[in-house]
């Protein structure tokens, strides 16, 4: 079964590589999220059940293996994972979306990039950039606001250079100018959202979004 048949994936006729997940309990979820009332504690509650769905949803096409176990009864022919897994946040506001992928795979590996513009010339760069060996392996990159998409695709542009075998990105909310171009730069990386809001605006923000999202992890706002 494709994933475009799955019937809480959405797909969007203007975007080949997003996939919305339109499940009940994610709405739920967003709903309280983007509440500006919502406190940090609650606020990290919730970013880690909804990138649990995201997860769940973003690794359906993940290869199985067959595997001969035990029950304490008789012999039984099971599936594991048949893939080697990065987790990859783009600081600061990604770090809130960790915990959830490492306690779905255990064994995952984690790499970190942090990434600012130039007041200036509105030209990223990395501050921070630590990754293990993703050399063939599948590749969660995670940051929780796909807003302008350029950090994220500079991000991609750097974790492509270490030749992973798959890229799937994980934002709660995205913005179709980030999307956008994200799908212009990197048409293989998939997109697994739970809402592609309305826009940006004049600062860049998205609309209706859910405000800063490391401010509202943090408590610093």
């Amino acid at each position: 079964m494709k994933m475009e048949n799955f019937n809480f994936l959405l797909k969007d006729e203007k975007f080949d590589n997003l996939y919305i997940v339109n499940h009940p309990l994610m709405k739920h979820l967003l709903t309280h999220l983007r509440d500006k009332n919502t406190k940090p504690a609650l606020f990290r509650t919730i970013t880690k059940k909804i990138t649990t769905l995201l997860s769940i949803f973003a690794s359906y096409e993940l290869s199985l293996q067959k595997s001969i176990r035990e029950t304490p009864l008789e012999s039984f022919e099971g599936y594991i994972i048949n893939e080697q897994i990065v987790a990859i946040p783009i600081l600061r506001a990604g770090l809130g979306m960790i915990d959830p992928i490492c306690d779905l795979f255990p064994e995952v590996s984690v790499g970190y990039v942090g990434i600012q513009r130039d007041h200036e010339t509105a030209i990223p760069h990395e501050y921070y950039y630590k990754l293990p060996d993703i050399k063939n392996k599948v590749v969660f990159l995670l940051d929780p606001m796909l807003a302008t998409g350029g950090s994220a695709s500079y991000a991609i542009n750097l974790i492509k250079s270490e030749k992973p075998k798959k890229i799937i990105m994980l934002a709660i909310v995205s913005a179709p100018e980030g999307v956008s171009l994200i799908n212009k730069n990197h048409p293989e990386v998939q997109i697994f959202t739970a809402s592609l809001d309305r826009e940006l605006n004049f600062k860049k923000y998205i609309l209706p979004g859910l405000g800063d999202m490391g401010d509202r992890l943090y408590g610093t706002i």
